[in-house]
């Protein structure tokens, strides 16, 4: 983590990225045990196909779960107000997910000053696959 402050960051500043491994198979059934989403559609290629899909493919949270992680990283937990996304494409397996943050808005509420980030997780290709908000208080 790092020893950010609310006066060190203007608008348009952006938080440090993370990218993950490529999502493979044993991802997508950690993430089911993880998570209790076990979903066949994400773990079992004959029920994808099925679907008419062209194999698994992760689970929408997962993605999400890699730009919580990205927060987390950069701030305690407990600095989080308020974190959301929109699920914009499928993840498919092989994806390697970028996630990226931008300050948007600093904001004086409550008694807390706040940034209001613009966070992204996209793939190698630069396909966005969520595109969301994190407001965080920072001293």
């Amino acid at each position: 983590m790092s020893d950010v402050t609310f006066d060190s960051l203007a608008v348009g500043d952006a938080i440090p990225a993370l990218t993950t491994a490529p999502v493979s198979r044993a991802t997508l059934a950690l993430f089911a045990g993880a998570s209790g989403d076990h979903n066949p559609i994400h773990i079992d290629i004959d029920v994808a196909k099925a679907a008419g899909m062209q194999d698994v493919f992760a689970q929408g949270m997962l993605s999400m779960a890699y730009l919580g992680r990205m927060l987390t990283d950069w701030v305690p937990q407990a600095s989080l107000r308020a974190f959301s996304n929109r699920f914009t494409a499928i993840t498919w397996l092989g994806d390697e997910i970028t996630c990226t943050g931008t300050v948007a808005e600093k904001i004086e509420a409550d008694g807390e000053r706040l940034v209001r980030l613009d966070v992204v997780a996209a793939n190698q290709k630069g396909e966005v696959k969520l595109a969301g908000q994190a407001l965080v208080a920072l001293s």
